[in-house]
């Protein structure tokens, strides 16, 4: 994988938490305050490219869904108590420093592309942000390991309960490999649990989300990274459930607003674009 190409999309979804801070009214459903940094010095470029190519609401939207499917799964890790967090496509996630109060209690596991984390911990190395103990970087490359010999390799005990999220990235995979992560899921410690977000068809989107998906989907495809899986609710049960992992929760837009947007007085609300799954060992 090119570097360039492995920090567009990482990048791309940075620029998006930190515009929350920047665009959005408080209080924010995410507050990252490290984004921006991580994305580095060409964030306003990308947010420029960005308002050009898309419809205003489908900006807002497309950013809420960003925080809100991070707060989600953040919420559930929490509220758990699970002691080990894999974040699987972990891009340039700040979670580390946000919730420093927690690492090292936490083991956290991030997992992505070697060639995009090598470039974010320069990114790291540049900010003078600190690592700690129990902060682990686990580069995988799925064409040639598997999953769980990486996260061995790093340190995880899959004796225990493991929390992962998989955030952003389905879209991208094909249906073979998306099972091949959820087999390797199920067959972690009892009460283990993902948080996994996945792309929904034309038929289930608003206007809105249907005109953002048509212009991302053109430029993804453009630089050789088209879309590959969308998938139904019923659908996408039925993969994670073929598994052998339970749905414990599963959110439609409408779901997640009532939870972290009824509030709020800016209007905002998630993209009809993309939900949440949580699902759990058996």
């Amino acid at each position: 994988m090119d570097p360039a190409k492995a920090s567009a999309t990482a990048t791309g979804v940075a620029v998006a938490r930190g515009a929350h801070r920047c665009c959005d009214h408080a209080p924010w459903v995410l507050d990252d305050p490290f984004a921006l940094q991580l994305a580095g010095p060409r964030w306003a470029e990308i947010q420029s490219a960005s308002e050009a190519a898309f419809p205003e609401a489908a900006l807002r939207q497309s950013r809420a869904s960003v925080v809100a499917r991070s707060r989600y799964a953040e919420d559930r890790l929490v509220s758990g108590g699970f002691r080990q967090y894999v974040i699987l496509g972990a891009g340039l996630d700040s979670f580390a420093w946000r919730r420093a109060d927690l690492i090292g209690w936490l083991r956290l596991f991030e997992v992505d592309h070697p060639a995009s984390q090598s470039w974010k911990r320069d990114r790291i190395t540049e900010l003078n942000l600190p690592v700690r103990d129990g902060h682990v970087f686990a580069p995988v490359d799925f064409e040639t390991e598997p999953l769980r010999d990486a996260l061995t390799r790093a340190g995880l005990d899959w004796s225990q309960p493991v929390f992962f999220s998989w955030l952003g990235v389905l879209i991208y995979l094909t249906p073979e490999a998306i099972t091949a992560t959820l087999n390797t899921v199920s067959r972690s410690g009892a009460g283990s649990e993902i948080v996994l977000s996945y792309d929904a068809p034309d038929a289930f989107l608003d206007d809105t989300a249907r005109e953002m998906v048509k212009i991302e989907a053109r430029q993804l495809a453009a630089v050789g990274e088209p879309y590959r899986t969308r998938m139904s609710p019923a659908q996408a049960e039925t993969l994670i459930e073929s598994a052998g992992l339970e749905v414990a929760e599963h959110l439609a837009p409408q779901a997640l607003y009532d939870r972290y947007f009824t509030e709020r007085s800016d209007g905002l609300r998630p993209s009809t674009a993309e939900r949440l799954i949580a699902a759990r060992t058996g």
